[in-house]
């Protein structure tokens, strides 16, 4: 019996598929069917019920998969974890942020981080936090700033709750109230992030309490345009405050009703995080720890 036998019955009893096991180890099918033919002899029983049209596991065989299953986990990161002293040095990581803290956090991140570990490449996305949790949950991803909601898939580190402000032209009607309520803003053109973003996905759904569905002039993850837009009297769009504070030519107003959003910095469950991973994890906390990460640090 050798490591490879257990693999390839593994890949076998996750894809139902001896075919795409090969496809994707990228050997012969023969050889997978050799390997576990093999294994089953050493063993003494059936493992693959052949019988059917496609390939299933006899009792048997669900019983020894479930015994190599944290077998082949643990020699995974093990073999992950010495890599992980020689990729130190000189690895990449992939990080996701929503669009609406790119502009502001990655020059932080890429400047500090670059700096502190000028061996370490930083590959970075922006997209909503639908998107990201996609990303994260297939592995396409190391770790992201995401909404900050229990998921069995991530693992999730509180970062900070965040109010949505009202952004409005000085020169708006309502510019001078001190809240504002969704329902005043029914004849406003709407300028809103795209459909994986969570702003806006709880703005029309609040709009719909109201009995109404807003225009919506533009849909970007363009933070800059979505600004100058407002501040031209184009529409009206909505930003957690830290930004919408700091955003020229704006009025930022809280909503009557208040919105809140709440981050947290995400990576996949059950997944080896190199030593790259890890200090990411404790650059990034340093970072944003503080009462509202998008403000200045004195």
């Amino acid at each position: 019996m050798d490591l490879r036998q257990l693999e390839y019955f593994h890949s076998v009893a996750k894809l139902s598929s001896i075919t795409r096991t090969a496809e994707q180890t990228y050997v012969s099918q023969s050889t997978v069917t050799v390997a576990i033919q093999k294994l089953e002899e050493e063993l003494g029983v059936v493992l693959l019920d052949r019988s059917q049209k496609q390939l299933s596991l006899t009792k048997e065989g669900k019983a020894f998969d479930n015994k190599i299953t944290d077998v082949l986990s643990l020699l995974q990161d093990a073999v992950a974890e010495i890599q992980s002293y020689r990729e130190f040095q000189k690895g990449s990581l992939k990080f996701g942020v929503p669009p609406m803290l790119g502009p502001f956090l990655l020059p932080k991140i890429l400047e500090g981080f670059t700096k502190r570990y000028p061996g370490l490449e930083l590959s970075t996305i922006e997209d909503g936090s639908f998107n990201l949790r996609q990303l994260l949950e297939k592995g396409e991803l190391d770790l992201g700033i995401v909404l900050y909601q229990p998921s069995p898939l991530l693992e999730m580190l509180f970062i900070s709750k965040e109010q949505f402000m009202v952004c409005l032209p000085p020169t708006h009607p309502l510019a001078s109230c001190p809240t504002i309520s969704l329902d005043q803003l029914r004849d406003d053109p709407f300028i809103m992030f795209k459909e994986s973003t969570y702003v806006r996905k709880v703005i029309l759904e609040d709009c719909q309490e109201y009995g109404f569905s807003p225009k919506i002039l533009l849909s970007s993850n363009q933070l800059e345009t979505m600004r100058r837009l407002v501040a031209k009297g184009s529409g009206v769009c909505f930003l957690i405050e830290g930004i919408a504070r700091k955003s020229e030519g704006l009025v930022a107003i809280p909503l009557k009703n208040p919105l809140y959003i709440e981050f947290g910095l995400a990576w996949k469950k059950d997944r080896y995080l190199s030593l790259a991973t890890q200090a990411f994890i404790r650059f990034i906390t340093e970072l944003l720890g503080q009462p509202s990460f998008t403000s200045e640090k004195s």
